[in-house]
């Protein structure tokens, strides 16, 4: 049975509203959307099984944060006019595949709209059902647990049930201004 959760923040049906009541200046979205090109993310790709068709779908996320370590919660923000909503508004379980910084080409790959993202291979199937990026750094298999509608988009809240790491020593994919960057030799600071 999933887990089913009230949300945590007010209603936020009423956020337009509730911003509207505010008389201050806002960030324009191209404003906004400058601001966070300067701010470096990790890139993963989201995947599940479509139960109405038994379809795999899944797209690039650089939104996925860590939330809790107990419980083990991760979350992400989707748009709700993604094509991949649909599917995900319904899915029980999925996995969440943290790409390594050799695969800047699958990223692109599940970020292009009207193709078949999976086409093209390089995913298995977990004994659940669940897709997984092959030669991914890390993957977490999890339970949704919350979709909460926050402005144009959801923020969708998983438990971590299960998860992989890729053998080799490699690093993360990091999205900046727009651009895939690999992190280098550095030293910690």
């Amino acid at each position: 049975m999933p887990m089913t959760a009230e949300p945590l923040t007010p209603d936020l049906a009423g956020l337009d509203a509730l911003l509207a009541e505010q008389d201050e200046p806002q960030l324009s979205p191209d404003a906004y959307k400058t601001v966070f090109r300067q701010h470096p993310a990790g890139v993963a790709v989201v995947a599940l099984v479509d139960d109405a068709t038994g379809r795999p779908v899944g797209f690039t996320a650089t939104s996925v944060i860590s939330v809790s370590a107990t419980p083990p919660l991760l979350a992400f923000s989707i748009a709700s006019t993604s094509s991949s909503w649909d599917a995900l508004s319904r899915a029980r379980t999925l996995a969440v595949s943290f790409l390594a910084d050799d695969q800047d080409d699958v990223s692109a790959r599940f970020a292009t709209s009207g193709t078949d993202r999976f086409a093209a291979g390089g995913w298995s199937a977990l004994p659940t059902g669940e897709p997984v990026v092959d030669g991914a750094l890390t993957w977490v298999r999890a339970r949704v647990v919350q979709r909460t509608p926050v402005g144009s988009s959801y923020l969708v809240s998983l438990r971590a049930l299960e998860h992989g790491t890729r053998g080799d020593a490699t690093g993360p994919l990091v999205y900046h201004d727009r651009t895939y960057h690999r992190i280098g030799d550095h030293t910690a600071i």
